[in-house]
């Protein structure tokens, strides 16, 4: 089972995006409720960590990644440095109690699921948000930085997602069924983006593209509308682009602007997001006037694809200032 978001569809699925502050109250209003009515769906600390394979991503991962954060250890027997990194992430998902779920993929039983997400060693750890793949880092990190990447992590959950988490009971017997979660109430614009879903299947690029301007045109800060007006604009415009010729002008024209640009919508697409930044904030560099507006106005949008909250924005957006000023 593909994750959709590896074709950067997946933002189509989040459905739950709030306003932050009013997502982060109502996840913890969630969890405060589900602690006073005893435990309701409650799961066993050995719940946290789970053995995912191809057949099950879509139930254990995707769908679970509507609720809670879902932490992916890529391992394998043979990896010593996996021997490390594993253990410090299983005893991390059970002290943070259910605010992620660490789902561990045995490379060697899953290479399926290796190379939709671009894993290029091991271990590698990316985490799925409401549908939507992150990289996180690569490698036997310390535990300092895994602490800090999990506690930013739980924060977009919560303020940009509004994910409850898990409610964790000692008491709980592992494995035990859980109940279905509560339908969430429908929107005002659940059709117009639920069209966008189904172009986007369909592979109607230019029908998504419609459905999320209907949704802004009667909501203009609707995030969920926002995210993906962009991904599906970003997929339409390297639709029917041939990819070598994309590169060998870019390689031939260094200051061009529309050469770099295009380039980096490649770049993007393939999911090297630092090498899109770094080609438009270097062409920024060497541009002016409208052509360097309109490499600083792609990157901005390049941004919106990729997420406000991901780190390589927040470093990009730095870079761009002092290329800028």
């Amino acid at each position: 089972m593909q994750p959709r978001n590896m074709s950067m569809s997946g933002v189509v699925d989040l459905a739950a995006v709030k306003q932050a502050q009013e997502a982060k109250a109502k996840a913890e209003q969630a969890r405060a409720e589900a602690a006073r009515q005893g435990g309701t769906g409650a799961v066993s600390p050995a719940d946290l960590v789970i053995d995912v394979d191809e057949a099950g991503f879509e139930s254990d991962v995707l769908q679970r990644s509507t609720e809670v954060p879902v932490v992916i250890d890529f391992w394998a027997e043979w990896c010593e440095p996996c021997k490390q990194l594993s253990p410090v992430l299983e005893r991390l998902a059970v002290e943070y109690n259910g605010r992620f779920l660490l789902a561990k993929i045995d490379v060697d039983a899953n290479q399926m699921l290796m190379q939709q997400f671009g894993v290029q060693g091991i271990p590698a750890v990316f985490a799925v948000v409401a549908g939507q793949a992150l990289p996180l880092f690569q490698g036997a990190a310390g535990e300092a930085q895994i602490r800090q990447t999990l506690d930013q992590l739980v924060q977009v959950g919560e303020e940009r997602f509004g994910l409850t988490g898990l409610v964790v009971d000692p008491e709980a017997e592992p494995g035990a069924e859980r109940p279905a979660a509560p339908e969430r109430p429908a929107g005002p614009h659940d059709a117009a983006l639920e069209a966008a879903v189904r172009a986007l299947d369909a592979g109607d690029l230019g029908g998504a593209v419609q459905a999320y301007k209907n949704v802004l045109a009667e909501e203009p800060g609707n995030t969920e509308a926002k995210l993906g007006l962009a991904q599906a604009e970003l997929l339409q415009r390297v639709q029917n682009a041939d990819p070598q010729k994309v590169r060998q002008d870019a390689a031939d024209k260094p200051g061009d602007a529309q050469a770099q640009i295009a380039a980096a919508d490649l770049d993007l697409v393939g999911g090297h997001v630092e090498d899109a930044f770094g080609r438009l904030i270097d062409t920024v560099r060497v541009t002016a006037g409208d052509d360097r507006d309109a490499v600083r106005l792609r990157l901005l949008e390049l941004f919106e694809v990729v997420g406000a909250d991901d780190p390589r924005v927040t470093a990009a957006r730095r870079a761009l200032a002092r290329a800028l000023f």
